[in-house]
């Protein structure tokens, strides 16, 4: 059957990594404790160089199920509540309404904020702290919005939660990630790193050799590779990289868990339960979006830059996930979500 399933996954993905799209796609299978890996285009157009299974990808805001499984993983050891307003560990916010919000709603997209950093048109400039501050001081909610009552999502919102987190800890993020969730998953290549003065990413010359170079869906280079895309000036705020390889490892234990130490494992799965429906198809987890599909459910995270496309789409109840990284913007990530994992889930009933 894993030849099956390679064949359904390789006829969607296929045409969208043609010869005349630019850049590359890679994409790991895992089914069952069976791991497939699909290849195509070049991590680099100029050099030629080939997308590899450990070729290393901007993340985008696939890294905000990382930080949902810290905030999990805090609830279930007794350090830290959903319930707690984020005030309790920033008390230097001062604005009423931001003030009121939790971590929970934070976590869920259920706080209500939205700032200028969350939407077109995209702001020239970048926030320091105390400007981020400020403007979380100053945001008022329009009518009929309140927190938890709505889903809105919001890259401000998980930079809040960054803040609150390392406040709680007493660590910077990119520690807590680290020790926290990727040590322990045996996750060697995915990283925050440290973001130069050249707004790249801090790496040795090894690893920026895996680094891919991010194109426009048009195929024009946006940035050098390792670019570093934040409109914050905050140490942590920039990117994540990692590998398809290493995101194998962290499907595996969100549908598995079987060799992961068991409050990680129940955090993970914390994580992907839904706590907000928006209506009778999508629902909003922590960090995590649930969609009801006829047959099936699919738990997925989708994320972009405008040079960087990812998708990891999970079906836990078939032990079976995927995971898409592609270097150019607007990769239509849609057809795992749609096409292949609902194919996939229909193969395996057939059995």
């Amino acid at each position: 059957m894993i030849a099956q399933m390679r064949d359904i996954v390789a006829a969607e993905l296929a045409p969208t990594a043609m010869p005349d799209h630019p850049g590359g796609l890679a994409a790991a299978l895992y089914a069952g404790r069976h791991v497939e890996f699909f290849n195509y285009g070049f991590a680099d157009d100029t050099t030629r160089r080939p997308i590899t299974p450990d070729t290393l990808f901007n993340l985008a805001s696939l890294r905000k199920p990382f930080e949902a499984a810290l905030v999990a993983l805090g609830t279930l050891r007794g350090e830290l509540r959903l319930d707690d307003r984020v005030s309790k560990y920033l008390p230097e916010l001062n604005g009423d309404t931001i003030r009121r919000v939790t971590v929970g709603e934070l976590v869920t997209h259920t706080s209500g904020l939205l700032l200028p950093t969350d939407h077109p048109p995209w702001p020239n400039d970048s926030y320091s702290r105390e400007q981020f501050i400020g403007m979380l001081d100053t945001f008022a909610p329009p009518a009929g919005v309140a927190p938890g009552k709505q889903r809105i999502y919001s890259h401000a919102g998980y930079v809040l939660l960054q803040l609150v987190l390392e406040r709680c800890y007493g660590k910077p993020i990119h520690e807590l990630i680290e020790h926290r969730i990727l040590r322990p998953l045996g996750m060697t290549a995915t990283s925050i790193p440290e973001r130069g003065a050249d707004n790249r990413a801090v790496m040795d010359a090894a690893w920026m050799r895996r680094v891919v170079q991010g194109y426009s869906d048009q195929g024009m280079a946006i940035g050098p590779p390792g670019d570093q895309q934040s409109y914050f000036d905050v140490p942590g705020t920039g990117q994540m990289f990692s590998s398809v390889r290493d995101l194998a490892s962290l499907i595996a234990a969100c549908v598995e868990g079987r060799s992961v130490d068991p409050q990680l494992r129940d955090a993970l799965q914390m994580t992907q339960r839904e706590a907000f429906r928006v209506d009778e198809k999508f629902g909003q987890a922590m960090a995590w979006e649930t969609v009801h599909l006829p047959g099936l459910t699919v738990v997925d995270k989708p994320g972009g830059l405008n040079n960087a496309s990812g998708y990891i789409g999970l079906v836990p109840a078939r032990r079976l996930g995927i995971v898409l990284l592609a270097n150019r913007g607007d990769y239509p990530h849609e057809i795992a979500r749609y096409k292949i994992l609902p194919a996939l889930v229909r193969l395996i009933a057939a059995r």
